[in-house]
Protein backbone atom coordinates (compact mmCIF):
# COMPACT_ATOMS: atom_id res chain seq x y z
CA UNK A 1 0.00 0.00 0.00
CA UNK A 2 1.16 3.54 -0.80
CA UNK A 3 0.14 6.38 1.52
CA UNK A 4 0.68 10.11 1.20
CA UNK A 5 1.50 12.94 3.58
CA UNK A 6 2.61 16.50 2.87
CA UNK A 7 5.23 18.86 4.20
CA UNK A 8 7.31 21.78 2.89
CA UNK A 9 10.83 22.52 1.70
CA UNK A 10 12.11 26.05 2.15
CA UNK A 11 13.48 28.20 -0.67
CA UNK A 12 14.28 31.52 0.93
CA UNK A 13 11.12 32.78 2.63
CA UNK A 14 8.95 30.62 0.38
CA UNK A 15 7.76 27.18 1.40
CA UNK A 16 7.27 24.68 -1.44
CA UNK A 17 4.86 21.79 -0.96
CA UNK A 18 6.53 18.35 -0.79
CA UNK A 19 4.60 15.10 -1.16
CA UNK A 20 5.82 12.34 1.17
CA UNK A 21 5.04 8.97 -0.40
CA UNK A 22 5.43 5.82 1.67
CA UNK A 23 5.23 2.29 0.25
CA UNK A 24 5.34 -0.90 2.35
CA UNK A 25 6.11 -3.78 0.00
CA UNK A 26 7.27 -7.42 0.23
CA UNK A 27 11.00 -7.91 0.27
CA UNK A 28 14.01 -7.90 2.51
CA UNK A 29 13.36 -5.66 5.56
CA UNK A 30 14.72 -2.17 4.95
CA UNK A 31 13.82 1.48 5.55
CA UNK A 32 14.96 3.77 2.74
CA UNK A 33 14.37 7.51 2.22
CA UNK A 34 14.88 8.84 -1.31
CA UNK A 35 14.23 12.14 -3.06
CA UNK A 36 17.44 14.13 -2.50
CA UNK A 37 17.44 14.14 1.34
CA UNK A 38 20.26 15.70 3.32
CA UNK A 39 21.90 14.03 6.32
CA UNK A 40 19.25 15.26 8.79
CA UNK A 41 16.43 13.90 6.61
CA UNK A 42 18.18 10.57 6.09
CA UNK A 43 18.57 10.17 9.84
CA UNK A 44 14.80 10.60 10.25
CA UNK A 45 14.31 6.84 9.83
CA UNK A 46 16.15 6.18 13.10
CA UNK A 47 14.17 8.81 15.01
CA UNK A 48 10.89 7.54 13.55
CA UNK A 49 11.78 3.92 14.33
CA UNK A 50 12.65 4.77 17.95
CA UNK A 51 9.53 6.91 18.45
CA UNK A 52 7.24 4.16 17.12
CA UNK A 53 8.99 1.58 19.27
CA UNK A 54 8.37 3.77 22.33
CA UNK A 55 4.63 3.50 21.58
CA UNK A 56 4.89 -0.28 21.06
CA UNK A 57 4.32 0.01 17.30
CA UNK A 58 6.60 -2.50 15.59
CA UNK A 59 7.64 -2.03 11.99
CA UNK A 60 6.76 -4.99 9.76
CA UNK A 61 9.43 -7.25 8.35
CA UNK A 62 8.94 -5.71 4.90
CA UNK A 63 10.60 -3.13 2.70
CA UNK A 64 9.66 0.47 3.56
CA UNK A 65 10.42 3.12 0.93
CA UNK A 66 9.76 6.82 1.51
CA UNK A 67 9.97 9.11 -1.52
CA UNK A 68 10.05 12.89 -1.17
CA UNK A 69 8.53 14.43 -4.29
CA UNK A 70 9.56 16.41 -6.30
CA UNK A 71 12.66 14.24 -6.18
CA UNK A 72 14.98 16.86 -7.71
CA UNK A 73 14.27 19.44 -4.99
CA UNK A 74 16.85 19.38 -2.16
CA UNK A 75 15.28 18.41 1.19
CA UNK A 76 16.99 19.82 4.27
CA UNK A 77 16.13 19.87 7.96
CA UNK A 78 14.75 17.73 10.73
CA UNK A 79 11.15 18.91 10.20
CA UNK A 80 10.62 15.97 7.79
CA UNK A 81 10.42 13.57 10.77
CA UNK A 82 6.71 14.07 11.48
CA UNK A 83 5.42 13.81 7.87
CA UNK A 84 7.52 10.68 7.30
CA UNK A 85 6.05 9.13 10.45
CA UNK A 86 2.50 10.09 9.37
CA UNK A 87 2.93 8.62 5.88
CA UNK A 88 4.32 5.41 7.39
CA UNK A 89 1.49 5.09 9.91
CA UNK A 90 -1.05 5.70 7.15
CA UNK A 91 0.60 3.01 5.01
CA UNK A 92 0.39 0.64 7.98
CA UNK A 93 -3.31 1.60 8.35
CA UNK A 94 -2.74 2.87 11.88
CA UNK A 95 -4.01 6.29 10.79
CA UNK A 96 -6.73 7.07 8.22
CA UNK A 97 -4.91 7.84 4.93
CA UNK A 98 -7.53 10.38 3.83
CA UNK A 99 -7.08 12.54 6.93
CA UNK A 100 -3.29 12.37 6.73
CA UNK A 101 -3.38 13.41 3.06
CA UNK A 102 -5.32 16.57 3.96
CA UNK A 103 -2.56 17.74 6.32
CA UNK A 104 0.71 19.63 5.89
CA UNK A 105 3.00 18.50 8.70
CA UNK A 106 6.39 19.51 10.02
CA UNK A 107 8.21 18.70 13.23
CA UNK A 108 11.23 16.91 14.65
CA UNK A 109 10.77 13.71 16.65
CA UNK A 110 12.71 12.88 19.77
CA UNK A 111 13.57 9.24 20.45
CA UNK A 112 10.78 9.18 23.03
CA UNK A 113 8.17 10.41 20.53
CA UNK A 114 7.96 14.04 21.68
CA UNK A 115 7.66 16.73 19.00
CA UNK A 116 10.49 19.25 19.02
CA UNK A 117 9.82 22.79 17.65
CA UNK A 118 11.42 23.63 14.33
CA UNK A 119 12.13 26.80 12.36
CA UNK A 120 9.88 27.92 9.52
CA UNK A 121 6.40 27.32 10.97
CA UNK A 122 5.16 30.70 9.71
CA UNK A 123 6.06 30.16 6.01
CA UNK A 124 4.73 26.59 6.28
CA UNK A 125 1.38 27.92 7.50
CA UNK A 126 1.18 30.25 4.49
CA UNK A 127 1.79 27.28 2.19
CA UNK A 128 -0.87 25.24 4.00
CA UNK A 129 -3.35 28.11 3.60
CA UNK A 130 -2.64 28.33 -0.14
CA UNK A 131 -3.16 24.57 -0.49
CA UNK A 132 -6.30 24.69 1.70
CA UNK A 133 -4.87 22.12 4.10
CA UNK A 134 -4.51 21.87 7.87
CA UNK A 135 -1.05 22.51 9.33
CA UNK A 136 0.16 20.01 11.93
CA UNK A 137 3.22 21.09 13.89
CA UNK A 138 4.83 20.86 17.36
CA UNK A 139 2.81 22.58 20.07
CA UNK A 140 5.55 25.14 20.71
CA UNK A 141 5.44 26.19 17.03
CA UNK A 142 1.64 26.46 16.92
CA UNK A 143 1.24 30.05 18.23
CA UNK A 144 3.72 31.27 15.62
CA UNK A 145 2.01 29.49 12.72
CA UNK A 146 -1.47 30.56 13.91
CA UNK A 147 -0.70 34.16 12.93
CA UNK A 148 -1.68 33.05 9.41
CA UNK A 149 -5.40 33.21 10.07
CA UNK A 150 -6.32 31.54 6.78
CA UNK A 151 -4.92 28.17 7.91
CA UNK A 152 -6.11 25.89 10.71
CA UNK A 153 -3.08 25.04 12.88
CA UNK A 154 -2.95 21.95 15.09
CA UNK A 155 -0.13 21.92 17.64
CA UNK A 156 0.71 18.56 19.19
CA UNK A 157 3.14 17.74 22.00
CA UNK A 158 3.97 14.19 20.86
CA UNK A 159 3.42 11.62 18.16
CA UNK A 160 1.09 9.71 20.51
CA UNK A 161 -1.07 12.84 20.78
CA UNK A 162 -1.15 13.07 16.97
CA UNK A 163 -2.36 9.46 16.72
CA UNK A 164 -5.11 10.11 19.26
CA UNK A 165 -6.14 13.21 17.31
CA UNK A 166 -6.47 11.39 13.99
CA UNK A 167 -8.22 8.42 15.59
CA UNK A 168 -10.76 10.71 17.27
CA UNK A 169 -9.80 9.57 20.76
CA UNK A 170 -8.33 12.95 21.71
CA UNK A 171 -8.98 15.80 19.25
CA UNK A 172 -6.59 18.74 19.56
CA UNK A 173 -8.00 22.26 19.64
CA UNK A 174 -6.57 24.63 17.01
CA UNK A 175 -3.68 26.80 18.14
CA UNK A 176 -4.19 30.48 18.83
CA UNK A 177 -1.77 33.23 17.74
CA UNK A 178 0.94 34.12 20.22
CA UNK A 179 1.07 37.42 21.98
CA UNK A 180 2.47 40.47 20.21
CA UNK A 181 5.91 40.86 21.73
CA UNK A 182 6.14 44.09 23.76
CA UNK A 183 8.48 46.71 22.41
CA UNK A 184 11.74 46.82 24.36
CA UNK A 185 12.56 50.02 26.18
CA UNK A 186 14.26 52.25 23.63
CA UNK A 187 17.20 54.45 24.54
CA UNK A 188 16.22 58.09 24.58
CA UNK A 189 17.76 60.75 22.38
CA UNK A 190 17.55 63.11 25.35
CA UNK A 191 20.56 61.32 26.87
CA UNK A 192 22.83 62.63 24.11
CA UNK A 193 24.53 65.92 24.96
CA UNK A 194 25.28 68.23 22.06
CA UNK A 195 25.52 66.70 18.54
CA UNK A 196 22.43 68.58 17.34
CA UNK A 197 23.33 68.16 13.67
CA UNK A 198 23.80 64.43 14.12
CA UNK A 199 20.41 64.20 15.83
CA UNK A 200 18.83 65.98 12.88
CA UNK A 201 20.52 63.52 10.50
CA UNK A 202 19.06 60.61 12.50
CA UNK A 203 15.60 62.15 12.16
CA UNK A 204 15.95 62.53 8.40
CA UNK A 205 17.34 59.00 8.04
CA UNK A 206 14.48 57.52 10.06
CA UNK A 207 11.81 59.45 8.19
CA UNK A 208 12.82 58.35 4.70
CA UNK A 209 15.00 55.27 5.32
CA UNK A 210 18.11 57.04 4.06
CA UNK A 211 21.47 55.36 4.65
CA UNK A 212 23.68 57.19 7.13
CA UNK A 213 27.46 57.29 7.68
CA UNK A 214 28.89 58.80 10.86
CA UNK A 215 32.62 59.60 10.97
CA UNK A 216 34.26 60.92 14.10
CA UNK A 217 37.00 60.42 16.65
CA UNK A 218 36.66 57.74 19.36
CA UNK A 219 34.22 58.73 22.08
CA UNK A 220 32.38 61.35 20.03
CA UNK A 221 29.12 59.43 20.39
CA UNK A 222 28.66 57.66 17.04
CA UNK A 223 27.52 54.35 18.49
CA UNK A 224 25.46 56.15 21.13
CA UNK A 225 23.60 58.04 18.41
CA UNK A 226 23.00 54.92 16.32
CA UNK A 227 21.61 53.03 19.31
CA UNK A 228 18.93 55.73 19.68
CA UNK A 229 17.64 55.20 16.15
CA UNK A 230 15.16 52.36 17.01
CA UNK A 231 13.35 54.78 19.33
CA UNK A 232 12.64 57.07 16.36
CA UNK A 233 11.11 54.43 14.08
CA UNK A 234 7.34 53.85 14.06
CA UNK A 235 5.94 50.35 14.76
CA UNK A 236 5.92 48.00 11.80
CA UNK A 237 2.72 47.79 9.80
CA UNK A 238 0.97 44.39 9.80
CA UNK A 239 2.43 43.60 6.36
CA UNK A 240 5.94 44.64 7.42
CA UNK A 241 5.66 42.65 10.66
CA UNK A 242 4.66 39.53 8.73
CA UNK A 243 7.50 39.98 6.21
CA UNK A 244 10.08 40.42 8.94
CA UNK A 245 8.70 37.56 11.01
CA UNK A 246 8.89 35.22 7.99
CA UNK A 247 12.65 35.74 7.83
CA UNK A 248 13.05 35.49 11.60
CA UNK A 249 10.97 32.30 11.61
CA UNK A 250 13.37 30.66 9.15
CA UNK A 251 16.27 31.75 11.35
CA UNK A 252 14.55 30.39 14.48
CA UNK A 253 14.47 33.79 16.18
CA UNK A 254 10.77 33.94 17.06
CA UNK A 255 10.22 33.15 20.73
CA UNK A 256 7.02 31.69 22.17
CA UNK A 257 5.15 32.32 18.93
CA UNK A 258 5.18 36.08 19.41
CA UNK A 259 5.42 38.43 16.46
CA UNK A 260 7.07 41.78 17.11
CA UNK A 261 5.89 45.12 15.73
CA UNK A 262 9.27 46.65 16.62
CA UNK A 263 11.66 47.34 13.75
CA UNK A 264 14.68 45.02 14.04
CA UNK A 265 18.08 46.46 14.93
CA UNK A 266 21.01 44.27 13.91
CA UNK A 267 24.60 45.14 14.81
CA UNK A 268 27.02 42.40 13.64
CA UNK A 269 30.66 42.45 14.69
CA UNK A 270 33.22 43.54 12.11
CA UNK A 271 34.67 40.00 12.02
CA UNK A 272 31.44 38.70 10.41
CA UNK A 273 31.85 36.69 7.22
CA UNK A 274 30.17 37.22 3.85
CA UNK A 275 27.74 34.37 4.58
CA UNK A 276 26.86 35.89 7.96
CA UNK A 277 26.11 39.29 6.42
CA UNK A 278 24.54 38.42 3.04
CA UNK A 279 23.30 34.90 3.79
CA UNK A 280 24.53 31.45 2.90
CA UNK A 281 26.23 28.59 4.66
CA UNK A 282 24.41 25.33 5.26
CA UNK A 283 20.95 25.57 3.76
CA UNK A 284 21.57 29.11 2.42
CA UNK A 285 20.30 30.69 5.62
CA UNK A 286 19.31 34.38 5.78
CA UNK A 287 22.09 36.79 6.70
CA UNK A 288 22.13 40.00 8.71
CA UNK A 289 20.92 42.11 5.78
CA UNK A 290 17.73 40.02 5.67
CA UNK A 291 17.33 39.80 9.45
CA UNK A 292 17.35 43.63 9.40
CA UNK A 293 14.53 43.74 6.81
CA UNK A 294 12.24 46.70 7.56
CA UNK A 295 14.65 47.78 10.29
CA UNK A 296 18.22 48.97 10.86
CA UNK A 297 21.56 47.36 10.06
CA UNK A 298 24.30 49.06 12.08
CA UNK A 299 27.91 48.46 11.07
CA UNK A 300 30.25 49.86 13.69
CA UNK A 301 33.91 50.31 12.71
CA UNK A 302 32.95 50.11 9.03
CA UNK A 303 36.50 50.07 7.54
CA UNK A 304 37.38 47.08 9.75
CA UNK A 305 34.92 44.84 7.92
CA UNK A 306 36.46 42.63 5.25
CA UNK A 307 36.55 44.13 1.78
CA UNK A 308 34.55 41.23 0.34
CA UNK A 309 31.88 41.79 3.01
CA UNK A 310 31.62 45.50 2.22
CA UNK A 311 31.38 44.91 -1.51
CA UNK A 312 28.67 42.33 -0.91
CA UNK A 313 26.49 45.11 0.53
CA UNK A 314 26.38 47.14 -2.66
CA UNK A 315 23.68 45.17 -4.47
CA UNK A 316 21.36 44.49 -1.49
CA UNK A 317 21.44 48.17 -0.48
CA UNK A 318 20.33 49.18 -3.96
CA UNK A 319 17.89 46.38 -4.82
CA UNK A 320 16.20 45.66 -1.51
CA UNK A 321 16.71 41.92 -1.92
CA UNK A 322 19.65 39.54 -1.93
CA UNK A 323 20.18 36.47 -4.09
CA UNK A 324 22.17 33.76 -2.34
CA UNK A 325 23.57 31.71 -5.22
CA UNK A 326 24.92 28.24 -4.56
CA UNK A 327 25.69 25.31 -6.83
CA UNK A 328 22.42 23.56 -5.95
CA UNK A 329 20.22 26.50 -5.00
CA UNK A 330 19.41 30.12 -5.80
CA UNK A 331 17.57 31.62 -2.84
CA UNK A 332 16.12 35.14 -2.60
CA UNK A 333 15.62 36.97 0.67
CA UNK A 334 14.13 40.45 1.18
CA UNK A 335 16.49 43.02 2.68
CA UNK A 336 14.97 46.49 2.60
CA UNK A 337 16.82 48.03 5.53
CA UNK A 338 18.28 51.29 6.78
CA UNK A 339 22.07 51.06 6.75
CA UNK A 340 23.84 53.04 9.46
CA UNK A 341 27.63 52.89 9.63
CA UNK A 342 30.18 54.43 11.97
CA UNK A 343 33.90 54.89 11.40
CA UNK A 344 36.89 56.61 12.89
CA UNK A 345 38.58 59.14 10.56
CA UNK A 346 41.80 57.09 10.66
CA UNK A 347 43.23 54.08 12.44
CA UNK A 348 44.25 56.01 15.55
CA UNK A 349 41.06 58.05 15.38
CA UNK A 350 42.58 61.47 16.07
CA UNK A 351 43.06 62.84 12.56
CA UNK A 352 40.98 65.95 13.33
CA UNK A 353 43.02 66.74 16.44
CA UNK A 354 46.42 68.17 15.38
CA UNK A 355 47.93 67.72 18.84
CA UNK A 356 47.14 63.98 18.87
CA UNK A 357 47.28 63.01 15.19
CA UNK A 358 50.04 60.68 14.02
CA UNK A 359 52.89 61.70 11.75
CA UNK A 360 51.21 60.20 8.66
CA UNK A 361 48.29 62.64 8.69
CA UNK A 362 46.41 63.21 6.42
CA UNK A 363 47.45 60.14 4.41
CA UNK A 364 46.48 57.84 7.27
CA UNK A 365 42.87 59.03 6.98
CA UNK A 366 42.77 58.59 3.21
CA UNK A 367 44.18 55.07 3.53
CA UNK A 368 41.79 54.10 6.32
CA UNK A 369 38.52 55.38 4.84
CA UNK A 370 39.80 54.27 1.44
CA UNK A 371 38.99 50.71 2.51
CA UNK A 372 35.38 51.65 1.80
CA UNK A 373 35.04 51.70 -1.99
CA UNK A 374 33.67 54.70 -3.85
CA UNK A 375 30.58 52.83 -5.14
CA UNK A 376 29.62 51.80 -1.60
CA UNK A 377 30.31 55.28 -0.22
CA UNK A 378 28.09 56.66 -2.98
CA UNK A 379 25.16 54.72 -1.54
CA UNK A 380 25.16 56.66 1.73
CA UNK A 381 22.57 59.42 1.45
CA UNK A 382 23.71 61.19 4.62
CA UNK A 383 27.38 61.57 5.55
CA UNK A 384 28.23 63.34 8.70
CA UNK A 385 31.36 64.27 10.61
CA UNK A 386 30.66 63.87 14.33
CA UNK A 387 32.92 66.25 16.29
CA UNK A 388 34.15 65.47 19.81
CA UNK A 389 31.81 66.62 22.55
CA UNK A 390 33.12 69.55 24.56
CA UNK A 391 33.42 69.04 28.29
CA UNK A 392 31.13 72.01 28.82
CA UNK A 393 28.38 70.23 26.89
CA UNK A 394 28.52 67.27 29.26
CA UNK A 395 27.39 69.50 32.13
CA UNK A 396 24.42 70.85 30.22
CA UNK A 397 20.91 69.78 31.28
CA UNK A 398 19.16 67.14 29.15
CA UNK A 399 18.04 68.28 25.73
CA UNK A 400 14.54 69.69 25.42
CA UNK A 401 13.56 67.16 22.76
CA UNK A 402 13.68 63.45 23.37
CA UNK A 403 13.00 60.45 21.17
CA UNK A 404 9.22 60.75 21.62
CA UNK A 405 9.04 64.24 20.09
CA UNK A 406 11.31 63.32 17.16
CA UNK A 407 9.46 60.02 16.61
CA UNK A 408 6.18 61.94 16.32
CA UNK A 409 7.59 64.01 13.44
CA UNK A 410 9.02 60.89 11.81
CA UNK A 411 5.64 59.16 12.05
CA UNK A 412 3.89 62.18 10.51
CA UNK A 413 6.37 62.23 7.60
CA UNK A 414 5.90 58.52 7.04
CA UNK A 415 2.13 58.94 6.93
CA UNK A 416 2.63 61.49 4.15
CA UNK A 417 4.77 58.97 2.28
CA UNK A 418 2.20 56.20 2.82
CA UNK A 419 -0.39 58.35 1.04
CA UNK A 420 2.10 59.20 -1.70
CA UNK A 421 2.91 55.56 -2.43
CA UNK A 422 -0.61 54.18 -2.06
CA UNK A 423 -1.16 51.74 -4.90
CA UNK A 424 2.54 51.21 -5.65
CA UNK A 425 3.63 47.61 -5.29
CA UNK A 426 7.24 48.17 -4.25
CA UNK A 427 7.76 51.80 -3.20
CA UNK A 428 6.97 52.54 0.46
CA UNK A 429 9.33 55.33 1.52
CA UNK A 430 11.20 58.17 -0.16
CA UNK A 431 14.32 56.02 -0.40
CA UNK A 432 12.41 53.97 -3.01
CA UNK A 433 11.73 56.95 -5.29
CA UNK A 434 12.98 56.47 -8.84
CA UNK A 435 12.11 57.20 -12.45
CA UNK A 436 8.93 59.13 -13.16
CA UNK A 437 7.82 58.84 -9.56
CA UNK A 438 11.00 60.60 -8.40
CA UNK A 439 10.59 63.34 -11.00
CA UNK A 440 6.98 63.88 -9.97
CA UNK A 441 7.32 63.77 -6.20
CA UNK A 442 10.73 65.39 -5.66
CA UNK A 443 10.87 68.05 -8.38
CA UNK A 444 12.34 71.14 -6.65
CA UNK A 445 11.27 74.70 -7.28
CA UNK A 446 13.31 76.93 -9.63
CA UNK A 447 15.69 78.14 -6.91
CA UNK A 448 16.20 74.64 -5.60
CA UNK A 449 16.86 73.26 -9.09
CA UNK A 450 19.42 75.99 -9.77
CA UNK A 451 21.20 75.32 -6.47
CA UNK A 452 21.29 71.58 -7.05
CA UNK A 453 22.69 72.06 -10.55
CA UNK A 454 25.52 74.27 -9.30
CA UNK A 455 26.32 71.88 -6.45
CA UNK A 456 26.35 68.90 -8.81
CA UNK A 457 28.99 70.60 -10.93
CA UNK A 458 31.01 71.72 -7.92
CA UNK A 459 31.27 68.38 -6.10
CA UNK A 460 30.95 66.10 -9.14
CA UNK A 461 27.80 64.24 -8.16
CA UNK A 462 27.18 60.93 -9.88
CA UNK A 463 23.73 60.29 -11.32
CA UNK A 464 23.00 58.10 -8.30
CA UNK A 465 24.21 60.83 -5.95
CA UNK A 466 22.05 63.44 -7.72
CA UNK A 467 18.94 61.30 -7.28
CA UNK A 468 19.79 60.54 -3.66
CA UNK A 469 20.05 64.25 -2.85
CA UNK A 470 16.58 64.71 -4.35
CA UNK A 471 15.18 61.85 -2.25
CA UNK A 472 16.64 63.29 0.94
CA UNK A 473 15.31 66.75 0.02
CA UNK A 474 11.85 65.22 -0.44
CA UNK A 475 12.05 63.70 3.06
CA UNK A 476 13.16 67.01 4.58
CA UNK A 477 10.21 68.69 2.87
CA UNK A 478 7.90 66.04 4.33
CA UNK A 479 9.27 66.73 7.82
CA UNK A 480 8.63 70.41 7.11
CA UNK A 481 5.05 69.60 5.99
CA UNK A 482 5.81 71.16 2.61
CA UNK A 483 4.13 69.87 -0.54
CA UNK A 484 6.94 71.21 -2.72
CA UNK A 485 10.69 70.64 -2.43
CA UNK A 486 12.21 74.09 -1.96
CA UNK A 487 15.68 75.61 -1.92
CA UNK A 488 16.29 75.21 1.87
CA UNK A 489 15.38 71.52 1.61
CA UNK A 490 17.83 71.01 -1.26
CA UNK A 491 20.54 72.94 0.59
CA UNK A 492 20.22 70.80 3.71
CA UNK A 493 20.15 67.57 1.70
CA UNK A 494 23.24 68.54 -0.27
CA UNK A 495 25.01 69.59 2.92
CA UNK A 496 24.89 66.02 4.16
CA UNK A 497 26.88 65.01 1.10
CA UNK A 498 29.56 67.72 1.08
CA UNK A 499 31.60 66.15 3.89
CA UNK A 500 32.88 63.48 1.49
CA UNK A 501 32.42 65.24 -1.80
CA UNK A 502 35.31 63.40 -3.51
CA UNK A 503 33.54 60.08 -3.01
CA UNK A 504 30.36 61.24 -4.74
Amino acid sequence: MVAFAYTVAFEGVEARLVEVQCAVTPGQPAFAIVGLPDKAVSEARERVRAALSEMAIALPARRITVNLSPADLPKEGSHFDLPIALALLAALEVLPPEDVARTVALGELSLGGALVPVAGALPAALCAAEEERVLLCPRASGPEAAWVGAATVIGAASLAEVIRHFSGAGPIAPSRPGEVAPAPAARDLRDVRGQERAKRALEVAAAGRHHLLLVGSPGSGKSMLASRLPGLLPPLSPIEALETSMVHSLAGLLTEGGISRTAPFRAPHHTASVAAIAGGGRGARPGEVSLAHNGVLFLDELPEFGRAVLETLRQPVEAGEVLVARANAHVRYPCRFLLVAAANPCRCGHLAEPARACGRAPLCGEDYLGRVSGPLMDRFDLRLEVPPVAFADLDLPPAGEGSAEVAARVAAARRVQARRFAGHATARLNADLEGDLLAEAAEPDAEGRDLLGRLAERIGLSARGYHRVLRVARTIADLDASERVRRPHVAEAAGYRLAFAKAS
